[in-house]
């Protein structure tokens, strides 16, 4: 019975000299939460399953990579209208063959906003909105309209859509699925026409410095040698029969 007593005695002793140690060890620390994914684009539309022309297009101009880098760590972020398989599907024939590789990188960027854009924001936004794309008049744009029924319209001038699902709506990136190709007037906008050529065989007014050269100049056509003759020979005879007469007189 003294043997139990004295077991226990040592069991509280060892327990009382281990706590303070077991107390003086520190909490492991929680592990860190994972940091949020960089936005990818690709990985986006991918998910979205009904995109793969817009991504192919992305992908011959490098503008998925170009945007993936510039979102990276983007302090205003980036809007994207993605148009849809059939939205492609529904373009002319021969519409994107017809353009060149710039151009094909324009038709891109008038696709995408320099600007993180949620489906409420759109009620604020400033007409028209500056796209990523450029050209010889300035920025592309495109006009952005809230409507009543919560619907947000978008224009170019000549194609109007509604903006669809959003396929991300975390900052920095913002991408809405649209049905039709968002055609940029720059681009598919009317050309003015040719100026018109000089009518044939008429000889246009020469000028010196924006006057009219002055009569006789070396710009005058001189009148032919025959008749420049026929004049000289015609101012000899008066001038013999005029002699004439005085004798006679």
């Amino acid at each position: 019975m003294a043997a139990k007593r004295s077991a226990i005695l040592l069991a509280a002793v060892a327990l009382v000299a281990l706590l303070p140690a077991a107390l003086c060890q520190k909490a492991a620390p929680a592990p860190e939460a994972a940091a949020p994914a960089a936005p990818n684009v690709t990985a986006v539309l991918e998910k979205g399953g009904q995109y793969t022309k817009f991504m192919r297009l992305m992908k011959s101009t490098q503008q998925d990579t170009q945007l993936n880098a510039q979102a990276n760590g983007s302090d205003t972020g980036f809007t994207v209208f993605a148009p849809t398989d059939n939205a492609f599907d529904s373009l002319k024939a021969g519409t994107l063959n017809s353009l060149t590789q710039q151009e094909q990188v324009s038709l891109v960027q008038a696709h995408i906003l320099p600007t993180f854009y949620s489906m409420e924001s759109f009620e604020t936004a400033s007409n028209p909105v500056r796209t990523q794309a450029s050209g010889a008049d300035g920025p592309y744009t495109v006009n952005v309209t809230a409507t009543s029924n919560s619907n947000v319209n978008v224009s170019t001038g000549l194609v109007s859509t509604v903006l669809g699902t959003a396929l991300r709506a975390t900052r920095p990136l913002a991408v809405y699925s649209i049905d039709k190709v968002l055609l940029p007037y720059d681009l598919f906008g009317p050309k003015p026409p040719a100026s018109s050529p000089p009518a044939p065989g008429k000889r246009p007014s020469a000028t010196k410095g924006g006057v009219a050269a002055p009569a006789g100049s070396e710009d005058e056509e001189a009148p032919p040698a025959g008749a420049a003759a026929a004049v000289g020979a015609g101012w000899s005879l008066a001038a013999v029969v005029a002699a004439t007469a005085a004798c006679l007189l």
